[in-house]
């Protein structure tokens, strides 16, 4: 359970400070242990960044599959993607903005693995596309670029998202889905509300 804590706490301080301003000892102090005795816990800095970029990236991966699982008409197998990416940004949204702003800060071998990760991630996103494209169902020139502009809106979402203002979090993720459904150029279907 330290593991977890120390975790968590690393988190919260690469969010407020950045990882390069973040010292061991803010993140020990967060969770009562002085810097120094960290170590019994965690090798390094960079080993709890890569843990916390890693642990989303794979989070935000079995998301996507439990969604899209026994599902098999592309546009709604594309709707349910879109949903499950933007409600993942809209509850983890400290995971988000520190996997996406620290990316930067990751050595390898740690770099090269979320990126991993996270181009596996985009090639799910197209592969839904392209399939809908082939099955007559959607209609986009690029369904590269296509994942590209649905993956951004949603990360977006970790930037505005508020659970106590603006649209709930069912509305955003219908209308997102709405508008991705768009633009890969899908065929009307019926009108659902959120």
């Amino acid at each position: 359970m330290r593991g977890d804590e120390i975790r968590s706490a690393a988190l919260a301080e690469f969010a407020r400070r950045g990882y390069e301003a973040t010292t061991m000892a803010d993140i020990g102090a967060a969770v009562g242990i002085r810097g120094p005795s960290l170590y019994k816990h965690v090798r390094s800095k960079q080993e709890l960044l890569a843990s916390v970029i890693d642990a989303t990236m794979r989070a935000l991966l079995a998301e996507h599959d439990a969604a899209v699982a026994g599902v098999a008409d592309p546009a709604e197998r594309l709707r349910r993607a879109v949903e499950a990416h933007v409600r993942f940004h809209a509850r983890n949204r400290l995971e988000a903005f520190v996997g996406n702003r620290e990316l930067r800060s990751l050595t390898e071998p740690h770099r090269s693995e979320v990126l991993g990760l996270r181009a596996d991630y985009e090639r799910r996103f197209r592969r839904l596309i392209t399939d809908g494209v082939e099955a007559g169902v959607f209609s986009v020139a690029s369904p590269q670029l296509a994942s590209y502009a649905i993956l951004d809106q949603g990360m977006g979402v970790a930037v505005w998202f508020r659970d106590d203002a603006g649209p709930a979090e069912n509305e955003v993720a219908w209308q997102l889905a709405e508008f991705a459904l768009r633009l890969v150029g899908a065929r009307p279907g019926p009108v659902r509300s959120p």
